[in-house]
């Protein structure tokens, strides 16, 4: 299935970038985080907020970044743009979100806001963006920010903007707590393991090296979905995950699929998980308990060099040069370890250009951590076990500038809002030949905590 569209532009995209005080924001970018629509990729306090929206493209297929990525081209070549402040993340960005799979009809969107706040470095700044003649000045733009830092939320818009239209299921698991409750998604438990097992007969007969298989389940909240409190609790639990939100699409990564700037690029992979709860009570201390466990693990370690080794290997024909850890680190999130490694390249100049995030992406995606290896055979598999359309989820979400800078992580420890009280949440597994369907259970669960946690559901 093959689709693209884009709203009509008539005028030339012009776009005012001045400094921002932010020092009276104490919280830094979870402080802009004040309305239910807005655009979000945050880390650590610092990152980019957008506002309103001026125009986007859609896509669908195989080519749905290559055509993304003509369509902003197209869209900023002939743009005026002033720029007072010169960063990445200044001037025009798009905040995008791409469906997983080729095949998936959910579509993929680059969305350009009317307004886009940033900070980067204890440095602020306020871009206003518009297809209009009227003149742009450092006024307006400020007051652009506090019109959309008061303006009231739209009435009966679609947080999800197309999202699925199934709701909870009726055998519905009862969460404890009064704020919402869980059911399962497309598979049960015990047919979601099935499926599981299922995977590593497959791996054992020699089919393929490694799987990742997705569940879903479905949070019901009676007192609705409050999306801007669920991003500030994510900002503030996981300042070291990446916390975005694009069109109804909420999480906090701990994986940069790849980021760009200048002919820099880097990359942070994961694989190999260990909930930090299976800690309590053991000796040693907690991280002493994660080497030993985790990094000691064959599994672990397998599956982790899988992962590392396809990055690489798709990123090598668009770099100069390539380095990454020898060894991967642990690295600490408050609800589980992963073996961690990052990957840094210096892009190769080809035929007079750099390659651009979009096409890195259309390399890159979907990697060994989020899809198994080889590919074609692991994807194919995917869609046979899981009954799932992932829609979003384990694809690229992140955002894009004029310059050819960019972040983009991948779409875990995430969910998609479908309407005012429904949440489906995500969360996957890699699955090699060593893995218990139990395990991989019991670690979606994990997976699912941090979500869980921003939506007030204890389980």
């Amino acid at each position: 299935m093959r689709e693209y569209c884009c709203s009509i532009m008539t005028s030339t995209l012009r776009t005012l970038t001045v400094p921002l005080d932010v020092e009276s924001s104490p919280g830094g970018l979870p402080s802009f985080l004040v309305r239910d629509d807005v655009l979000c990729w945050s880390r650590r306090e610092a990152g980019l907020v957008g506002y309103g929206e001026l125009t986007r493209f859609n896509a669908t297929g195989p080519d749905r970044f290559l055509e993304a990525d003509i369509w902003w081209r197209h869209l900023i070549l002939e743009a005026e743009i002033t720029d007072h402040v010169e960063l990445p993340g200044t001037g025009p960005v798009a905040f995008g979100s791409f469906a997983f799979s080729k095949t998936s009809p959910h579509v993929s969107r680059l969305i350009l806001p009317e307004l886009v706040v940033g900070i980067r470095d204890g440095r602020g700044w306020a871009t206003q963006l518009t297809f209009d003649d009227a003149p742009l000045t450092e006024a307006g733009v400020l007051a652009s920010v506090e019109h959309w830092l008061s303006q009231p939320e739209p009435n009966g818009d679609d947080p999800a903007a197309g999202g699925s239209d199934v709701g909870p299921s009726p055998e519905a698991v009862a969460a404890n707590g009064s704020a919402g409750f869980l059911s399962h998604g497309s598979l049960s438990e015990a047919n979601w393991m099935k499926a599981v097992a299922d995977g590593v007969e497959e791996i054992r007969a020699g089919k393929l090296e490694k799987l990742v298989l997705a569940r879903d389940v479905v949070a019901s909240l009676p007192a609705g979905v409050n999306a801007a409190e669920v991003l500030r609790q994510l900002a503030a639990r996981y300042r070291e995950c990446w916390t975005y939100g694009v069109d109804g699409l909420v999480g906090a990564t701990p994986e940069m699929l790849i980021q760009v700037e200048g002919r820099t690029a880097q990359a942070r992979v994961l694989a190999g998980t260990l909930d930090r709860r299976d800690a309590d009570g053991m000796d040693g201390s907690p991280m002493e308990y994660a080497e030993r466990v985790l990094a000691g693990s064959e599994k672990q370690r397998h599956e982790h060099e899988i992962a590392i080794d396809s990055l690489t290997r798709q990123l090598a024909p668009f770099s100069e040069a390539m380095n990454s850890h020898s060894e991967p680190f642990i690295l600490e999130l408050p609800n589980v370890w992963h073996l961690a490694s990052d990957v840094k390249a210096e892009l190769a100049d080809i035929e007079g250009h750099v390659p651009t995030c979009l096409a890195l992406i259309n390399a890159l995606h979907p990697t060994a951590a989020v899809c198994g290896t080889p590919t074609l055979v692991a994807g194919a598999l995917i869609r046979k076990l899981e009954h799932l359309d992932r829609g979003p989820y384990a694809g690229p979400v992140g955002w894009l500038d004029a310059a050819g800078n960019g972040e983009w992580g991948i779409a875990l420890r995430g969910a998609v809002i479908e309407d005012a009280n429904t949440v489906r949440l995500y969360a996957g597994c890699g699955i090699v030949e060593g893995s218990q369907p139990e395990a991989e259970l019991a670690e979606t669960w994990a997976k699912f905590r941090p979500m869980l946690e921003a939506l007030g559901i204890k389980r």
